[in-house]
């Protein structure tokens, strides 16, 4: 990840001398050489950007061709609500032009085109890639061409509806170092891709599994059978999610009860993000992709779920 060979300049060091202090030099010089792919910015992305903006990667490449509208401004700090200054200006060039001022060093810069039509060779020129605000066989497409890669490229998906977030980690074949006590303990991850963990049987999780795991499931089945977007869903399509979650439960053998019918309705209501879970789920997305930059730290194996009713953020390792 990155190039590890090349030593930081001065003002690098002068700039980053606290972050220095607490991660080292050599993870802050892989990170200052790091290129990251973030797609679909909404509240929780933007968090996330901001975040890593601040860090010093090398380079942040941002893809969303959205014009800016009221529902995306509700949780998007660095759009600004001028009409005169985001007339005609994609969601992507707005953010750009805000990021820029975070942090000079960072290169930010725009890429336009739909998600889904980059090809494997797109993906090769950066470390982490990031996606949100996509359909279900888009994540499942643009993993495979990460995994298809010759080198790691460590690949993250990320959903906030209502209170609610879910963030996804594949990290392939992963080596880190942590310490314990006075030693240095060198650790090897294996992580399943986002198709093959959302396939594993219901029945074989733990009793314990978060509610919320089950519940994103349904609704990204809903959406798949409807063809339809996050943003199109309402609380008009209760009795057909309840339907579909009768049907999937049936299917996979677990009581109905560990789908609750309100998380349900929160999730389907969802219209607009809310800024203080954008700030935690964004906020941990961050420290992930750094500490898979970085080599530095456990990172998350592979789910990552909060729900602000209880305050509880759960990993869930759900790799089969």
């Amino acid at each position: 990840m990155g190039k590890v060979g090349e030593e930081l300049t001065e003002q690098e060091t002068a700039i980053y001398d606290r972050q220095i202090r607490v991660w080292g030099v050599d993870a802050q010089r892989r990170l200052s050489k790091s290129h990251i792919f973030v797609s679909g910015l909404k509240g929780t992305v933007i968090e996330f950007c901001k975040n890593i903006v601040l860090a010093g990667v090398g380079s942040l490449t941002l893809n969303d061709d959205r014009l800016v509208t009221e529902e995306l401004l509700s949780a998007n700090f660095l759009v600004p609500p001028d009409e005169n200054v985001t007339r005609g200006k994609s969601l992507a060039e707005l953010c750009c032009e805000s990021l820029k001022d975070f942090n000079p060093m960072v290169s930010v810069s725009v890429e336009k085109g739909d998600l889904a039509n980059f090809d494997v060779e797109f993906f090769q020129k950066f470390d982490a890639v990031v996606i949100s605000c996509c359909s279900l066989l888009t994540k499942k497409s643009v993993n495979v061409k990460c995994r298809n890669l010759p080198r790691r490229v460590a690949f993250y998906t990320v959903e906030c509806r209502d209170s609610c977030g879910e963030i996804f980690v594949d990290l392939q074949n992963y080596s880190y170092s942590k310490k314990k006590k006075e030693e240095t303990i060198e650790c090897q991850l294996q992580y399943p891709s986002f198709e093959e963990a959302i396939a594993v049987p219901w029945r074989s999780l733990p009793k314990r599994t978060s509610k919320l795991y089950f519940a994103m499931r349904v609704l990204e089945r809903f959406e798949v059978l409807e063809k339809r977007n996050l943003q199109d869903n309402s609380a008009d399509d209760l009795p057909n999610v309840l339907k579909l979650r009768k049907e999937l439960c049936e299917a996979q053998c677990i009581n109905e009860s560990q789908i609750p019918v309100p998380l349900l309705q929160r999730l389907l209501a969802a219209r607009v993000e809310f800024p203080p879970v954008c700030a935690i789920i964004g906020g941990v997305l961050g420290q992930e992709v750094i500490k898979a930059i970085s080599g530095k730290g456990d990172p998350l194996k592979n789910f990552f779920l909060f729900d602000a009713t209880d305050g509880k953020g759960i990993i869930e390792d759900i790799s089969g």
